[in-house]
């Protein structure tokens, strides 16, 4: 989702890919406050200018690299470069499109005004439809490469997050979604755009006509599991999935890792703080705590920012009925456990893994007319593995836990946009 992919006369790929966790374009986000205003903007895209966003990416590149900008001809998202390659066309689905900056959600269609006012020509953008549309055919160089059958209908499909969420039967208001991969996500489906108004949460067209979703990401979740690993090491290889490995020593430690946190910004932060200066910080060490408490926070710390998510969806009035979790944390036992603590809700496993592969796979066969709907395929093949609940006890200390949380943003804040300020100067 997201990455600026710029192609020339040819097609051919004019610079790398500029990807979503790409963070250089802070002036250019600034800059669309200015030129359109934070109000306006949230209005005409249901969401604010932020780095990661395609068009911030864009306007980059015409600053900084001019030379390539003359070149560019066409401009697409890293999936749509596939079906490029494979069928022949410029197309994009309204789900993945809404991530660009440039897509009037609620209307599903290219926003003119924003358009117009970045001097962004409509012609450089894919043709849009709805992610279940067939929007080519595979080309004989497309099946060359593939071993596919050239003329194989190829749908518009989605970016991973809508494209996960209906392999996981999130296509009704009230059964949402958690998924922690590199990022992590917090997902619910809605009948009509619904605006966060201080711009916290992303409203993007869902991979159904006719609904929207809203969804809280937070930017380092998988990413900070992977970062411990890379850094510190998975303890003793017995043979086992490192990951696994570490779960089981943070298991050891006990609920709220007697006082350590984890805050995950490595990345900078999206939800709720949209602050791209935003950096990661261990909090509360003491000489008691262990390797498996500072995992075990690290496991707490992801789920803590995804309850930021929660928050603002009982602030907005989401409902939540239902949560399903995806990606590595749906993988791990106790990370399963902490999610439900934390978030103080049973939640549902599922029994395919792969959320955003079996999602495509569904649009696929409803564009091809195996299933009349998206709705009518995920009540057919979405199954549920297992539930797990809260344990009252750990939901108790984590809930406390969750508000010690919250307050260790604003502090790392303080410090770190008063870095950013003495650089500046």
């Amino acid at each position: 989702m997201h990455g600026a992919v710029l192609l020339d006369e040819n097609d051919e790929v004019i610079r790398p890919a500029l990807i979503w966790c790409d963070q250089r374009t802070e002036a250019q986000s600034k800059e669309l406050e200015r030129t359109i205003g934070l109000d306006r903007l949230i209005q005409l895209t249901c969401n604010p200018p932020l780095t990661n966003f395609t068009l911030t990416k864009l306007l980059w590149v015409r600053e900084h690299e001019p030379k390539n900008w003359q070149r560019v001809r066409k401009i697409m998202l890293p999936k749509d470069y596939v079906r490029l390659r494979l069928t022949g066309e410029s197309a994009i689905d309204v789900a993945d499109a809404s991530g660009t900056l440039m897509l009037d959600v609620a209307h599903r269609t290219w926003s003119s005004e924003v358009l117009s006012k970045t001097g962004i020509d409509v012609k450089l953008l894919p043709k849009l439809f709805e992610s279940q549309d067939i929007c080519g055919k595979l080309s004989q160089a497309g099946a060359d490469a593939t071993g596919l059958r050239a003329g194989t209908p190829v749908v518009a499909g989605a970016g991973d997050q809508a494209a996960g969420a209906v392999g996981m039967g999130i296509t009704r208001a009230g059964v949402v979604s958690a998924t922690i991969g590199t990022s992590g996500v917090v997902f619910a489906t809605t009948d009509h755009p619904s605006l966060d108004p201080k711009g916290r949460l992303h409203t993007f067209c869902h991979a159904i006509p006719g609904r929207w979703h809203v969804m809280g990401v937070t930017q380092a979740a998988g990413l900070s599991l992977r970062w411990f690993r890379d850094r510190f090491g998975a303890g003793p290889d017995d043979g086992r999935d490192p990951y696994e490995r570490m779960s089981d020593e943070a298991a050891t430690a006990p609920a709220g890792s007697e006082g350590a946190f984890w805050a995950p910004y490595l990345m900078g932060e999206r939800t709720p703080h949209l602050d791209p200066f935003a950096r990661a910080a261990f909090v509360g060490l003491s000489a008691s705590h262990t390797r498996a408490h500072l995992i075990r926070a690290v496991l707490e710390g992801v789920a803590y920012s995804l309850k930021d998510t929660f928050s603002i969806f009982n602030e907005i009035q989401v409902p939540v009925e239902r949560i399903r979790l995806g990606g590595g944390g749906a993988r791990s036992p106790l990370w399963q456990q902490i999610q439900a603590d934390v978030y103080a809700h049973e939640v549902e496993i599922l029994k395919a893994e792969e959320g955003a592969a079996y999602g495509a796979a569904i649009l696929a066969g409803v564009g091809s007319g195996c299933w009349r709907s998206v709705d009518e395929a995920c009540d057919a093949v979405v199954r549920i593995a297992k539930q797990v609940s809260t344990n009252k006890e750990a939901s108790s200390t984590m809930q406390r836990g969750y508000q010690t949380y919250r307050r260790i943003y604003p502090a790392l804040h303080s410090i770190f946009a008063e870095d950013q300020s003495t650089s500046a100067n």
